[in-house]
C-alpha cells in the first residue's frame, strides 16, 4: 500500500474491506488464505467468503496451491496475472530503464538505455517515449492494453502537480508539466513518484523490506536520495521533498554541491564525487588501474567501481571513504527515524560490502544503541530493478484500486 487510496465518507465498510483484503492479497510475503483474512481483519468467515466471491467474479484474484513441502497444500489467493497490464518507468540522471508488467508484478518485458537529465524534458521524455513503444512492439501490446503506467524522477516530485520542484540535478524541469505531457502523450493515466520512494516502494514490496513496517531506502547513483516508509506508507513530506539526505551537510567547509551549498554528503558521496576524487589522486600520481583507461577527466564512478573490484587499491579507498559518509548521514537518519531496516540501492550499491561494511560501523559507532542495535543495513534485493519495481507497483494500485463498480467511492 502507498498512503494514496483514501475512503470518502459515504463509503460502505464492505467496499473499505475489498480494497484492504486486496491489498493483503497482494503484499503478504507467501500468500494469504481465506482463514488468514479472517484472522487479521477480524471478519467472519462468511463476510470473507463474500469479498473474495466478489473478487473473484470480476477476474481481479483466483486461487492458487502453494509450494509445500508435505501434507495438503494451503489454497492461498493471489491476483490474476492476465486481468490487466502496467508499465513501469525509471527515468534517472544518466539512465532509463522501462519494464512491462502483468497484474502479479510479473515483468513481461524491459528494456534500458544511458541518458543524459541535463538535455531537459522535451528530449528526455521523447526518449521516453521512444523506448516505453519498443517495449510495446516487442510484445504485441498498444496503449489501450495499458492500465497505468508510473514513472520515476530523480528530484522532489509534486505529485499533485505530476511535475518537480527546483530539482538539484534536473536543469530545465522545474515545474515541466512531465504528466500532463505523457498522459496526453500516451492517453493513459500516468503516476508520477520521486525515485529513492519508489525505491522504497519496491523493495518494501517485493524485496529486501517485505514484511516490514518502517524502512528506508538510499538510492547512491549520480544523486543520493531516500525513500522513506513510515507504517507500510511512503512519506512524501508537504511539498514532497522528504527523503533528500543527499543534501543534509557533512562538513559545511566541503566541496560545493549542485543544490548550491557546501558540503552535502551528495558532494562527497555522490557519482560525480567518487569520479572526482579518483581524477584528483591520479593527477597527484597515485598509481592505479585507472591510469590504462585514457583521459583522467573520462572516468566515471562506474570505473572506480569495476576497478575496486577488481582489487585495486585506490578504487578501493575511495568506495571505502564514500561509505563512511553515507553512515554518517544514514547514523542521523537512523535516530531520528528508527526504522527496521536501512536499504541501500542505485549504481553505487554495486560495490557490495566494500561499500556496505563502512556504513556498518559508521551507523553502529554514531546511532543510539536503541536504535542502531535493531537496524539492519542491505543492499537492495532487486538491484537495478528497486525503482522501476515501485513504479509497477504504484501504476497497479491505481490499476486495482480504480478498475470495477465496486470502487467509484475512492480517489486515488
Amino acid at each position: 500500500m502507498d498512503g494514496n487510496i483514501w475512503v470518502t465518507p459515504n463509503t460502505h465498510v464492505k467496499l473499505l474491506n475489498k480494497h484492504v483484503v486486496l491489498d493483503l492479497i497482494r503484499f503478504t510475503p507467501g500468500g494469504v488464505s481465506r482463514v488468514d483474512l479472517s484472522r487479521q481483519l477480524g471478519l467472519t468467515r462468511a463476510a470473507v467468503t463474500s469479498i473474495i466471491n466478489d473478487l473473484v467474479d470480476e477476474g481481479l484474484v483466483r486461487e492458487a496451491e502453494t509450494r509445500y513441502s508435505g501434507g495438503r497444500r494451503p489454497i492461498v489467493l493471489e491476483v490474476a496475472p492476465d486481468k490487466g497490464y502496467v508499465l513501469g518507468v525509471d527515468l534517472g540522471a544518466t539512465h532509463l530503464y522501462v519494464c512491462l508488467s502483468d497484474y502479479s508484478a510479473n515483468i513481461i518485458q524491459e528494456r534500458e538505455m544511458e541518458i543524459d537529465i541535463n538535455e531537459g524534458p522535451i528530449v528526455c521524455l521523447s526518449l521516453v517515449d521512444s523506448l516505453v513503444q519498443q517495449v510495446l512492439e516487442a510484445t504485441g501490446f498498444e496503449f489501450s492494453d495499458i492500465a497505468a503506467v508510473g514513472i520515476g524522477l530523480p528530484g522532489p516530485v509534486i505529485i499533485e502537480k505530476g511535475t518537480v520542484s527546483m530539482p538539484p540535478i534536473m536543469p530545465g524541469w522545474n515545474n515541466f508539466p512531465i504528466r500532463e505531457t505523457l498522459q496526453q502523450k500516451w492517453e493513459c493515466p500516468v503516476l508520477v513518484n520521486n525515485d529513492a520512494e519508489l525505491g522504497a516502494l519496491g523493495e518494501w514490496a517485493y524485496g529486501a523490506g517485505r514484511g516490514e513496517k518502517n524502512l528506508a531506502y538510499i538510492k547512491v547513483g549520480t544523486g543520493i536520495g531516500a525513500g522513506l516508509i513510515f507504517e507500510s506508507k511512503i512519506y512524501h513530506g508537504t511539498t514532497g521533498s522528504a527523503g533528500e539526505i543527499g543534501h543534509i551537510t557533512i562538513n559545511e567547509n566541503g566541496p560545493k554541491c549542485s543544490c548550491g551549498n557546501s558540503g552535502c554528503l551528495e558532494a562527497f558521496a555522490g557519482g560525480k564525487a567518487i569520479a572526482s576524487r579518483a581524477q584528483e589522486e591520479l593527477r597527484k600520481g597515485r598509481r592505479s588501474q585507472l591510469v590504462g583507461l585514457g583521459d583522467l577527466y573520462q572516468i566515471s564512478a562506474k570505473d572506480v567501481i569495476k576497478a575496486a573490484k577488481r582489487g585495486d587499491l585506490l578504487s578501493q579507498q575511495i568506495i571505502t571513504e564514500t561509505g563512511s559518509y553515507l553512515g554518517i548521514a544514514i547514523a542521523g537518519l537512523v535516530n531520528l527515524f528508527n526504522p527496521s531496516i536501512v536499504i541501500i540501492g542505485g549504481g553505487i550499491s554495486s560495490s557490495g560490502d566494500l561499500l556496505l561494511d563502512p556504513i556498518r560501523e559508521a551507523v553502529a559507532n554514531r546511532s543510539l544503541y536503541a536504535a542502531g542495535n535493531v537496524v539492519r543495513i542491505s543492499a537492495a534485493l532487486l538491484g537495478k530493478r528497486s525503482t522501476v519495481m515501485g513504479a509497477v507497483t504504484q501504476a497497479l494500485s491505481y490499476a486495482l484500486h480504480k478498475s470495477g463498480k465496486w470502487n467509484q467511492n475512492y480517489i486515488y
